[in-house]
């Protein structure tokens, strides 16, 4: 099993984004940190299998979004995205 086995597109995670962000998310565009590259959040690869979410840039593949489901609630770590630009 290699890594493309265990990735998802970004709508897989559409879900649990809603539910800790309180909007859809998926079309939202965000900004790598690493490379700059800017793509809607639908678009991002996903990995699920672990204790939370994991996004990562379609480019450079470095870590975007972390999402970890907890008892009272979520915590969203954003620290790879540069900007997360969402239409009004």
């Amino acid at each position: 099993m290699d890594d493309r086995d265990l990735r998802l597109d970004g709508n897989a995670a559409a879900g649990v984004l809603q539910a800790a962000l309180g909007f859809e998310v998926t079309s939202a565009r965000g900004r790598c940190e690493g490379c700059g590259a800017e793509e809607p959040v639908g678009a991002l690869l996903v990995y699920m299998r672990g204790p939370g979410v994991v996004l990562r840039c379609v480019h450079c593949h470095a870590v975007m979004l972390r999402l970890a489901e907890l008892p009272g609630g979520y915590r969203v770590d954003l620290r790879g995205m540069r900007t997360l630009e969402i239409a009004g």
